[in-house]
């Protein structure tokens, strides 16, 4: 029972929402059209969870052999950091759920392309296998690219542009206009939460030479880069919903737009970096809120 609960603490739980907002938000554009498919969105929904565990599974273990995990860490125990897991079971389980995400990532492609689409297939089977080793390389080995400020890139691109589009495409083998403000806006609200963590560990990250975007920028500066992140992420991710809605009720994702502003003003007001961690889950589950209600709101109509 204990390893159940090591491995369960491992897979960061609370990340997972997170991970599929831009599953939902792609998926809403297309509910209310003839290419939907339920088997489609589900198996996006179970790939792009394998990728998240497999990202926190390859988090633990990098920042754990890097010393980049020790006392002076804010937020939950890494399962490595506590002893709950050794290095080696760790090291199996990435390797067990990089078998399951290629498995489902095939098994998607198959779904959504079958053996008409060769060349759509061989480019998303590519992206699948692309966002396996990203997700493993951005804290593991001496090329990790976490260590050296690019996770923002890497959130922004698989989180937002790859995680909206791609859904998008699977569905229509399209891509319209109206589809890419989501993903530019889910995309720069995912590297929020990701500048934010960075933000809370900007000091034991400098203790252990992880360079983040946040340690390159300094605090300060960090704080400026979020805001922009947040507003121009609320801005491109309610502008296609704005313009898509049909009603009044289809605005309901705008709600968000306070919690997320009342959250850049404890942000501007914390001046102690590891008091930031209560302000993670705000970022994220309205992140996951906007993509939410959006899918319920085309659910219903």
């Amino acid at each position: 029972m204990k390893k159940v609960k090591a491995w369960v603490s491992a897979a960061r739980i609370r990340t997972l929402p997170l991970s599929v907002a831009g599953i939902l938000m792609g998926s809403a554009f297309v509910y209310s059209t003839p290419y939907w498919n339920s088997s489609l969105f589900w198996l996006a929904i179970l790939t792009t969870l394998a990728l998240q565990i497999l990202s926190n599974f390859a988090n633990d273990y990098g920042d754990g052999v890097k010393g980049t995990d020790n006392t002076e860490r804010t937020g939950p125990q890494r399962a490595l950091q506590s002893g709950a897991l050794t290095d080696q079971e760790l090291k199996k389980g990435i390797v067990v759920n990089s078998i399951i995400a290629f498995i489902l990532s095939c098994v998607l492609i198959y779904q959504a392309f079958g053996s008409e689409f060769f060349m759509y297939s061989v480019a998303f089977l590519s992206l699948g296998i692309l966002a396996i080793i990203a997700a493993i390389k951005y804290t593991v080995g001496d090329t990790a690219y976490g260590y050296k400020g690019l996770g923002d890139v890497f959130v922004f691109l698989f989180f937002g542009l790859v995680s909206v589009l791609g859904s998008y495409f699977l569905y229509t083998q399209s891509i319209e206009l109206k589809i890419v403000f989501p993903a530019l806006g889910i995309g720069l609200l995912s590297t929020a939460v990701l500048n934010l963590n960075n933000m809370r560990d900007i000091v034991g990250d400098k203790k252990s030479n992880k360079i983040t975007l946040v340690v390159k920028l300094g605090f300060k500066k960090a704080k400026i880069y979020h805001s922009l992140l947040i507003i121009l992420g609320l801005f491109f991710s309610l502008i296609a919903i704005g313009i898509d809605a049909k009603n009044l009720l289809d605005l309901l994702p705008f709600i968000f737009i306070i919690p997320l502003f009342i959250h850049l003003i404890q942000v501007h007001r914390t001046e102690v970096p590891k008091n930031l961690d209560p302000e993670l889950k705000k970022v994220a589950l309205s992140t996951f809120g906007i993509s939410l209600v959006w899918m319920l709101l085309n659910l219903i109509n």
